[in-house]
């Protein structure tokens, strides 16, 4: 079986996201191996975190912080796993405001 690009995976990522947030302001963007994870506001799109594809169906995910710097946050695992652990960790900055 192939493997899945990380473009092919946003649009399940970005609905998982959404479901879990309970609105439509997530937009995920694929970039490189990394799917990154926006919050959509009236000013522009600003980016949040990110996943990483680590082969074999396995993603990282960090934060960007407000140094402007990418801090990894704890754990691999499937994309639908670490949908639900970036948004018990980071969930607050995934909010509209």
């Amino acid at each position: 079986m192939p493997k899945a690009k990380p473009a092919s995976r946003a649009p399940e990522l970005q609905h998982q996201l959404r479901q879990i947030l309970g609105h439509e302001q997530i937009r995920v963007k694929p970039y490189g191996k990394h799917l990154l994870i926006q919050l959509v506001q009236n000013d522009g799109a600003d980016t949040m975190a990110r996943l990483t594809d680590l082969g074999g169906g396995a993603y990282a995910a960090a934060f960007h912080s407000f140094t402007g710097r990418w801090e990894p946050l704890p754990g691999t695992g499937p994309l639908k796993e670490m949908a639900e652990l970036l948004t018990t960790l980071v969930g607050v900055y995934l909010q509209p405001y």
